[in-house]
């Protein structure tokens, strides 16, 4: 880089960092005085070292309005209550990992789901950088199936339990085997670490009425933690940042385990029902859309796990907007992605006409898979991989909210 596109890339750097710290100052009620000295403090450490730290403060709260701003987001009523850990000092892939199971156990809280995001350091130098390959810290193996042996488990999941497999992990190829973590230093090789199985709470699945309805041997774990999304603050990018809510009901009954192309499980509850599925007239899929719905929510109650349902969080999503109405604050909605995958005109984000997509920082945006370029390496390795050079067809899934993502 040559001095003058140097000047250029610390000019833009220092415009991201001053802007980010008057808006964060400001919502802090931090005295102007104070706002200017660490303007200044930032200006030189840029001068000084082409980058600057954030303050645990300033890092709280970035990662607070990272979550306020997310236009894809039904959950951000309780934007505040973020729970950060600093993890900028974890240097190696064990230090990650060991952090990252902190998370899963403080996040679960034995049900009582906290929101939480777990931000380790900057990905400035390529080096040192951090990366988790997971979608999310728990999610469940999938198994493509060949010849004789059927598919298993979830398909949204084959390439990275094809990565898995490769780095030396066996599942047990059934539905519902948890994956391992996975976690890279900068070039470093990956390493992958098992989840002890009792940090993974989860949920068999059961009816309030069906008495038969655990013979379908559904389950899912209790809290979601995306960890595949870089988190911007102030214009300095933390590559590796898991974060999670709660899960609302339909991201796993509509999505996770009715989708087609998921577990595709709307079949088997028809069947259970004794619904027609001869005909579309039957309406069968929507009856056992909403019985399996049903059975999400009852079992998470019944398992004291937290969990919200659609129609309360869009109502709590009218209350969000109106909050910020009230600080003078725009809301970033991208319409599409907020409605509930079920039954959404009956909600009040249906006919919200106001919904448009703000490009507001600090924010989570997605980057590509860590594992992308290791797979086209790989599939030249051996002829005998398990992971093809066209595995990049089958990507991982981008989630329609971070802190509530439905799985496509």
């Amino acid at each position: 880089m040559d001095n003058r596109e140097q000047e250029k890339s610390y000019g833009k750097l220092t415009g991201q960092a001053e802007s980010f710290i008057r808006l964060c100052y400001t919502e802090l009620e931090k005295p102007e005085q104070l706002i200017a000295e660490r303007i200044q403090a930032i200006h030189k450490e840029i001068e000084q070292s082409g980058t600057y730290n954030h303050t645990e403060e300033e890092l709280a709260h970035g990662a607070k309005m990272a979550w306020r701003h997310n236009s894809r987001c039904i959950g951000r009523l309780f934007w505040h209550t973020l729970e950060v850990n600093d993890a900028r000092q974890a240097e190696t892939a064990e230090e990650v990992a060991a952090a990252l199971l902190q998370h899963v156990q403080q996040a679960n809280n034995g049900g009582r789901i906290r929101p939480m995001i777990t931000v380790f350091r900057s990905g400035g130098n390529l080096e040192k950088a951090v990366r988790i390959w997971n979608h999310q810290l728990i999610r469940y193996a999938g198994y493509p199936g060949q010849g004789d042996l059927a598919r298993a488990g979830d398909p949204a999941s084959d390439v990275f339990t094809a990565v898995c497999r490769r780095l030396g992990w066996q599942g047990n190829g059934g539905d519902f085997d948890v994956l391992p973590l996975v976690v890279s230093i900068g070039e470093e090789e990956p390493r992958w670490f098992a989840i002890p199985p009792e940090l993974v709470q989860e949920v068999p699945l059961t009816h309030p009425e069906i008495e038969r309805f655990p013979e379908l041997g559904l389950r899912w774990y209790s809290v979601p933690v995306v960890s595949d999304m870089l988190l911007e603050i102030g214009g300095i990018s933390y590559t590796a940042a898991p974060f999670n809510g709660w899960y609302m009901e339909t991201e796993i009954g509509s999505r996770n385990l009715g989708d087609t192309s998921r577990y595709n499980r709307l079949p088997a509850v028809a069947d259970l029902l004794g619904l027609d599925r001869s005909t579309n007239t039957s309406l069968w899929k929507d009856r056992a859309l909403l019985e399996l719905n049903r059975a999400v929510l009852h079992s998470f109650k019944q398992a004291g796990v937290s969990i919200v349902d659609h129609h309360t969080a869009a109502d709590q999503f009218a209350r969000f907007q109106e909050q910020e109405k009230q600080q003078g604050r725009q809301v970033s909605g991208k319409w599409g992605w907020l409605i509930p995958p079920m039954s959404p005109s009956s909600t009040p984000v249906w006919n919200d006409n106001t919904l448009k997509e703000l490009n507001l920082s600090p924010r989570l945006i997605y980057q590509q898979a860590a594992y992308a370029h290791w797979l086209e390496e790989g599939s030249q390795r051996s002829p005998d991989s398990k992971i093809s050079s066209n595995a990049e067809a089958a990507p991982e899934p981008k989630p329609a909210c971070p802190f509530h993502p439905p799985q496509n």
